[in-house]
């Protein structure tokens, strides 16, 4: 091989390769270019660019919202206690005498009237001498049978024997309880009195849903040492018998507000520390604005707005209003009552 010619095919490849590569980054711009022409006019975009123009869209409709208006009734705030059924007093029938019972005309749960018999009692120097006595002199009429009879009124409780038992004197037989000294003891927390005070009557729900009026008639003079709690005495009206022990709800009222402002609870926001309140508020037809308000009573449904004092036709969202900022662009639905 020449060397001219060697040199000539050493500048020669060169050129060649870079000409190519120019040729083939020409046509891909144009077909780059030719594919965003097509495109264009096919009507199509990219993908971003719809996402953007569907936000615009939707920020421009707003939030669906419903709204309300707020209404001015009565609320009551009210707290619901448990009170025990008891009896206050109960009597203690004891032995008169040592001897064995011959009857027991009683049983748990019998009601028994002053002065009835409940038990018969020989005693244990009759058993043993017998008719001993009565056979050397029949003037005597000498029987050693002692009668038991019941001091009060009442219910049987507890009893402790049957006949023929032997006791000794003064053993308890029976208890009786005190029909007339039956109650219901309201275990009230004692920072919660100021709530019964110049109440006498209340409303007692029985576990059957029996509905019983009471007047309260003392405050026990002690306090429970655990609990803090203190027995409220209350009588009721009824000539059922109610069991003892008997659990029963009572209802007491600790504020009444007649013709309160109140709006639905769903329409009250608030932080999560629950120490500020607000509301959304329409001030056109597609913008609502944050209106701080301070809460009173509240019910299951409802929630007092102490103040600001709202116009009857302000109309203050109800659903869609959670997250919105103070001034947001809304959609208003169907109106709620």
């Amino acid at each position: 091989m020449n060397t001219p010619s060697f040199f000539r095919w050493l500048v020669l490849v060169p050129a060649v390769c870079w000409l190519l590569a120019c040729g083939c980054r020409n046509g891909a711009g144009k077909g780059e270019t030719a594919g965003k022409d097509t495109a264009k006019a096919a009507g199509t975009a990219p993908a971003d660019a719809k996402d953007a123009e569907g936000s615009a869209d939707s920020a421009a409709a707003g939030t669906p919202v419903t709204v309300t208006t707020v209404s001015h009734s009565s609320l009551n705030d009210s707290i619901e206690l448990n009170a025990v059924s008891a009896f206050l007093q109960k009597s203690y029938v004891k032995a008169n005498a040592n001897g064995y019972l011959q009857s027991a005309n009683v049983y748990p749960g019998k009601y028994v009237t002053s002065g009835q018999i409940l038990f018969t009692l020989k005693t244990k120097e009759a058993q043993s001498i017998g008719n001993t006595i009565s056979q050397l002199d029949s003037n005597l009429h000498f029987s050693g049978v002692n009668t038991i009879r019941a001091g009060q009124h009442g219910y049987i409780t507890q009893l402790d024997h049957q006949s023929g038992d032997y006791v000794q004197d003064g053993e308890q037989l029976a208890v009786i309880s005190d029909r007339n000294s039956f109650v219901f003891l309201l275990n009230l927390p004692y920072e919660l009195r100021p709530a019964l005070a110049g109440k006498r009557a209340v409303s007692l729900t029985l576990p059957d849903g029996t509905r019983l009026s009471g007047d309260i008639t003392a405050i026990m003079p002690t306090v429970d040492s655990a609990s803090q709690t203190q027995n409220i005495v209350i009588r009721v009206n009824t000539g059922a018998a109610i069991p003892e022990n008997l659990i029963a709800k009572v209802k007491i009222l600790r504020t009444a507000r007649p013709g309160a402002q109140s709006l639905p609870r769903a329409a009250l926001l608030t932080d999560e520390t629950e120490s500020n309140f607000w509301v959304m508020k329409l001030i056109d037809s597609t913008t609502a604005v944050k209106v701080p308000v301070v809460k009173g009573i509240e019910t299951p449904d409802r929630v007092e707005v102490l103040s600001p004092v709202f116009a009857p036709g302000d109309q203050i969202l109800v659903t869609g209003n959670y997250g919105l900022p103070d001034t947001a662009k809304v959609k208003v639905g169907d109106s709620q009552k």
